[in-house]
């Protein structure tokens, strides 16, 4: 295995699936099938997950909810997809952990560093919730965070996309796509990966980025395993 600690970036639109909304159980065992994958093979697996299926803060302050409701609504919806995907995961026999920034303990625990390495270090798969646990901060700061302070080896975004390209694939068909390409470049082009307190904070900390499809079946495997898929984003 090319990355034996690794941390999973979901966003909560990837859990629906073809629904417009919401959470689609095919979708997320598809998922929890994926990820069993590693676990059987000794990595160690941390995930971050999105509440855009649900709730997102930035979108509901445009319609007149207050900013900071708004992102307090936002990390709820990510405890939400957390117990889903726990859930899921343990119908396949993965042992999961879902731990929150904000205090919820009827049903997460909280965020305390060392337990999580703990999880890691005896196989249980840990589901990070509640964001940063503070408003202003998207889960993409947290996902970067997270990676930090568990030393994890790598990022990886998953996305319906398969990589990074030089302009939106979806309507521009002569979009080339970046197998690697440096923190610097990325600043330079303009290139959406994360926003730019996540992606700052990742560079800072020299931690890769892989940006890859996570709906194709096998890529999470191939990426982990160092396979060429999707997009790195180094120093």
């Amino acid at each position: 295995m090319e990355y034996k600690r690794i941390l999973l970036k979901l966003s909560g639109e990837a859990l629906m699936g073809n629904r417009q909304y919401g959470i689609d159980p095919e979708r997320l065992q598809e998922y929890a099938q994926e990820i069993k994958q590693l676990i059987d093979k000794g990595v160690q697996v941390a995930i971050v997950i999105g509440g855009g299926n649900i709730f997102r803060g930035v979108a509901g302050a445009s319609r007149g909810v207050d900013r900071v409701q708004g992102d307090h609504m936002g990390m709820l919806a990510t405890v939400i997809n957390g117990l889903a995907l726990q859930s899921a995961m343990e119908d396949e026999g993965i042992p999961t952990r879902l731990q929150s920034a904000i205090k919820i303990n009827e049903v997460a625990e909280p965020f305390i560093r060392r337990k999580a390495i703990r999880h890691l270090e005896k196989g249980r798969v840990v589901i990070f919730g509640g964001g940063t646990g503070n408003p202003y901060f998207t889960t993409d700061s947290a996902a970067v965070l997270r990676a930090i302070e568990i030393h994890a080896d790598v990022i990886l975004k998953g996305t319906r996309v398969d990589g990074i390209y030089s302009s939106d694939p979806e309507k521009d068909t002569n979009a080339t796509k970046f197998d690697f390409i440096s923190f610097d470049d990325v600043l330079r082009k303009g290139l959406k990966v994360m926003d730019t307190t996540a992606f700052t904070l990742s560079q800072e900390n020299e931690l890769p980025i892989i940006v890859f499809d996570m709906n194709t079946k096998g890529n999470l495997m191939k990426v982990v395993s160092g396979e060429n898929i999707g997009t790195k984003v180094n120093l």
